[in-house]
Order: structure tokens, then C-alpha cells, then sequence
């Protein structure tokens, strides 16, 4: 059975003077202990709110949550605000995208790891304290005992994340969501973010959801990939079978907008024309008609379903009526620019 198990997770939001507008529309995708599940789309598509919506971390006021969250067998939806807390921290962390805001900016770093420490795994101020320096060491901060006592003001952008990190893997959670952990850092501190998520994962077991618009963040990660558009899942596969055979016109367009290392000089990229403002409700049809090469006229009159891909691997999973047919043109064995190369090839 699956750690964590999504079903038509759908987030609503809903303010006076205004129709309601669905962030996420019907989401469903599991996780398994040990493995990385990548949500992958432009800023805008739903990712984010996906992973606060498993966290119950929205406002209550403003938006309607519907749908399943079970987490080894209990609906996290369902749960009481007392219930919840007690999960989060201890069976399910998270690393929030922006870590200068993320942190509380009066409190120590040292406070604030070691209170999650006592809240969670009743330990003294005293062991705390000790277990947070050797959390920091274990991160990779230099110097921890004096890192305790600093500012989040202080740290550079690469520590305020590591310290994030070691925050939300104090408890050693069961399952850990990553949204778009390496935003604003250097490529150099990418990659030793990404090597210690990775690291976590493989010798702690600990399932990894990785939320991020950055395919070469996918290509060194991540065991599945699910590609959001407007809310919804538009296609879902391994992550080899989706970077040698994507299907749908958008992730194609993700991958011909990267920078390729094999590219000639002076080679233009292809962008995706438009914004994700510009799409369709889905019941009305396809929501990236508007912007989509491939579209016909069914696109805009019925709604795609999320079925097998044709000619592709089992699992393989596709929202299209007219899907791509033939091989990346980022193809099986190069490396998108920003990937990380963790021993094997994508």
C-alpha cells in the first residue's frame, strides 16, 4: 500500500464579488516509501497549493477543500487541527519555498530547530540543543554551535535552506514535501541541496514529494513525474519514459524551452506561446487549448480524460486528444541543462 495516497484532491477558492476559481481540480497520484514523486509545471498550474492542501495549511476562510488524503490508511483531511499538528513535524515535513520568510526572523536558528525537537520527540532543552547542533552538522552548515545562535538574517541563502531542511527532517519524517527547495541559490548550492534530499531519501527510506518548474531538478530526482496544467495532471509517467517519450504538447513545450549543453551556438530556444492565464475551464474542454500547437477541434468541445498513452510504457498515463508521437527533442541520454548527475543517466 502506498505511504500517501491522493484522490481528487480539489482546492476552490471563493471571494465575494467574484466566482469561485479552482487551483486544483482533481488531483490524485501516490506515493511510495523510498521514492521521489516529481509535480512538475509552470508557476501558476497548482503545485504548490497541492502540497499545502496535504499539510492543511491554507487559510480555513477563502477556500473549500474536498476530496482524500490518506496517509498509511487515515484521511489527513479529516483529521481535527490538534490531530494535525501532531503529524506534521513528525510523520510529515515539509520545506517551504522561500526561507528568509519561512523562518521566524527574532527567534535563534538554535530556538527554533530545538522546539520542534521538544514538541515532537519530548526531548530536554539540553539534548535538543545537542541533537540540533549535530542536525546542522548533519546539513552541512560549517560551525554549527555558532550557527545556534544566529539570525536567520544572518545565514547566507544556502544555510536559511539548510536549516530549513534540518527543521523538517528532525523527527525523521515518513514523508517529505520539497516545494521548489533550490529557488534563488546558485547552481553550485542546488546541487548540494539536491545531493542531501537525494542522500535522505536513500538511507532513511523517507518518501520525497519535489514540487519545482525546473525539469533538470526532475531529470536527477525524481522516480515519477506528474506534469500539472490548469490544476489537473495532464500526464504522468516515469521519469526516463517521460524525457524520452513525452506525449503531451505542453510537456514537450517544458522541455524545448530549457537550454540544451548540445545546442549550437546562436540556437533560439522554443518558448510556450502565451501564459497559464490563458487557458479554458476544464469542463468546457482542454484548459491548454489556447496555447497548444497540437489543437483541434475536439480540444475545445470535450473534456480529455487521463488514459493510457499511445505507444508508450504501461503507466504511461495521458490528458490529450492529439499527443506528440515522436522523441524528445531533449532525447534519452543528454542531460538537461541544471540537471544533476547522481551516477546515472537520465
Amino acid at each position: 500500500m502506498a505511504l500517501l495516497s491522493v484522490s481528487d484532491l480539489k482546492v476552490v477558492f471563493t471571494r465575494r464579488g467574484s466566482a469561485p476559481f479552482a487551483a486544483v481540480d482533481g488531483v490524485s497520484f501516490e506515493v511510495e516509501e523510498g521514492r521521489t514523486v516529481g509535480l512538475v509545471g509552470e508557476s501558476g498550474c497548482g503545485k504548490s497549493v497541492t502540497s499545502l492542501a496535504i499539510m492543511r495549511l491554507l487559510n480555513k476562510r477563502g477556500n473549500e477543500v474536498s476530496g482524500s488524503v490518506a496517509f498509511e490508511g487515515t484521511d489527513l483531511l479529516r483529521l481535527s487541527m490538534g490531530e494535525m499538528r501532531d503529524r506534521r513535524g513528525r510523520d510529515l515535513g515539509m520545506i517551504f519555498q522561500d526561507p528568509l520568510s519561512s523562518l521566524n526572523p527574532v527567534v535563534p536558528i538554535g530556538l527554533q530547530v530545538t522546539e520542534v525537537l521538544e514538541r515532537h520527540r519530548g526531548m530536554k532543552r539540553a539534548a535538543a540543543a545537542k541533537e540540533a547542533r549535530d542536525l546542522l552538522d548533519q546539513v552541512g552548515i560549517p560551525d554549527p554551535m555558532r550557527r545556534l545562535k544566529e539570525y536567520p538574517h544572518q545565514l547566507s541563502g544556502g544555510m536559511r535552506q539548510r536549516a530549513l531542511i534540518a527543521m523538517a527532517v528532525a523527527c525523521r519524517p515518513r514523508l517529505l514535501i520539497a516545494d521548489e527547495p533550490t529557488t534563488a541559490l546558485d547552481v553550485t548550492i542546488q546541487a548540494q541541496i539536491l545531493t542531501l534530499l537525494k542522500s535522505l531519501v536513500t538511507e532513511s527510506g523517507t518518501a520525497l514529494i519535489m514540487i519545482t518548474h525546473d525539469l533538470g531538478v526532475v531529470a536527477g530526482m525524481c522516480d515519477e513525474v506528474n506534469v500539472l496544467y490548469g490544476g489537473r495532471i495532464v500526464e504522468r509517467a516515469g521519469r526516463h519514459e517521460l524525457f524520452e517519450r513525452p506525449r503531451h504538447p505542453y510537456t514537450n513545450g517544458l522541455l524545448e524551452s530549457i537550454p540544451r549543453v548540445d545546442a549550437r551556438p546562436g540556437e533560439r530556444l522554443t518558448p510556450i506561446l502565451g501564459s497559464v492565464a490563458d487557458n479554458i475551464p476544464w469542463d468546457g474542454g482542454c484548459a491548454f487549448a489556447p496555447r497548444c500547437r497540437n489543437e483541434i477541434a475536439r480540444c475545445r468541445q470535450e473534456t480529455p480524460g487521463f488514459t493510457q498513452a499511445p505507444d508508450a510504457e504501461n503507466g504511461h498515463l495521458l490528458r490529450c486528444f492529439n499527443p506528440e508521437l515522436g522523441v524528445s527533442p531533449v532525447g534519452a541520454h543528454v542531460v538537461p541543462s541544471g540537471a544533476i548527475d547522481f551516477g546515472e543517466t537520465v
